[in-house]
């Protein structure tokens, strides 16, 4: 029964939390057997890397957005994804370098103190999730995305 919980919990969390993509408005597509990489123009990768991470290849979103930022410096939603994409990599200490150039174009908004929470909650260090979540819901206390972490961060809580 435990380890159903925890099975349960752990798919909840990896499907719900970053909102780094929120309002991209972008649908699953179907896989073709063809690569889309054919018949990339060079200015689209941040659009590609928006697919690749709705659709869970997240290191091909890291490569998309690993560009885009490349191309351009100053682009915080492409340095949004890409620590987003580190994340789901499981690269931690790259998330991190890409999270602090995000917020130095940026600043502290909502969402990248969402994120940030996120990134500490796949790290299991519920205590630094919990102070952004709170920073993020104070700045946007209608945030869906961020209540929903906070609720997840509880029952990760209760499982232990």
């Amino acid at each position: 029964m435990k380890l159903s919980i925890n099975l349960t919990l752990l798919a909840t969390i990896f499907l719900a939390g970053c909102q780094s993509m929120d309002g991209f408005g972008l649908a699953r597509l179907g896989g073709g057997t063809v690569s889309e990489e054919q018949y990339v123009s060079t200015d689209q990768p941040q659009r590609l890397g928006r697919e690749q991470f709705a659709r869970g290849n997240y290191a091909l979103a890291e490569r998309y957005f690993q560009a885009a930022v490349e191309r351009t410096p100053l682009d915080g939603d492409s340095w949004v994804g890409l620590a987003a994409s580190y994340d789901q990599l499981g690269r931690f200490d790259l998330a991190d370098r890409a999270y602090e150039q995000a917020t130095k174009i940026k600043g502290n908004t909502p969402q990248l103190l969402n994120n940030r929470g996120y990134s500490y909650l796949l790290r299991g260090e519920a205590l630094r999730a919990n102070s952004l979540f709170r920073q993020a819901l104070s700045s946007s206390p209608d945030n869906q995305t961020i209540s929903n972490n906070i609720a997840i961060l509880k029952r990760s809580q209760v499982a232990r």
